[in-house]
């Protein structure tokens, strides 16, 4: 009688839990024996910050108290801010909007990023960063998930940003059409 009752409360148990995380060897399955994107993130509460502000990890590791690594699947986007500050306040402020690589991509060395990715948008300084996060808020206003954004959309964002143009707003018919685009053969 015991032993039935025990079986029932560990399948009840089982089922209340949350599925474990799927390990690391299964990712590598599912990306094709294609290495994948290891983003190393860390929190230094005074003085530094690395960390995402957009990206879905396939998977998160917890290095240490102030450390973790974020591994994406191939394809994946994600948005990475650095800031750093001094006794006297902000030192730097950088936030990177990269795609993780798949097998017939050309992948730059990004310093963190393992073993590297496609950089779609650079940039420095605290106002450039500024405008960028505003437009990545514009976008969630919108209800688009800043990771299905076009990629077009981010380089354009940076090379604008950097000839110190009028930045272009992501809207939903820039959207509607990239998302049409991609169905397409």
């Amino acid at each position: 009688m015991n032993a039935s009752l025990a079986t029932a409360a560990n399948a009840a148990t089982a089922a209340a839990s949350p599925p474990a995380a799927p390990s690391l060897a299964i990712l590598a399955g599912q990306a094709g024996n294609v290495p994948l994107t290891r983003v190393s993130l860390a929190y230094i509460e005074p003085r530094f910050k690395l960390y995402l502000r957009f990206g879905e990890p396939a998977h998160t590791l917890r290095l240490d108290r102030w450390r973790r690594c974020a591994v994406f699947l191939p394809g994946a986007m994600f948005c990475r801010i650095r800031w750093q500050a001094n006794d006297y306040g902000t030192v730097r402020w950088q936030l990177m909007v990269m795609q993780a690589g798949t097998p017939l991509d050309d992948v730059q060395r990004i310093p963190g990023v393992r073993p590297g990715a496609r950089l779609l948008l650079h940039a420095k300084g605290e106002n450039a960063v500024r405008v960028v996060l505003e437009r990545i808020d514009g976008i969630d206003a919108l209800g688009i998930a800043a990771i299905d954004v076009s990629p077009a959309y981010w380089r354009t964002l940076g090379n604008r940003l950097a000839a110190r143009l009028a930045l272009p707003e992501y809207t939903a018919e820039r959207h509607a059409a990239w998302m049409a685009g991609r169905v397409l053969p």
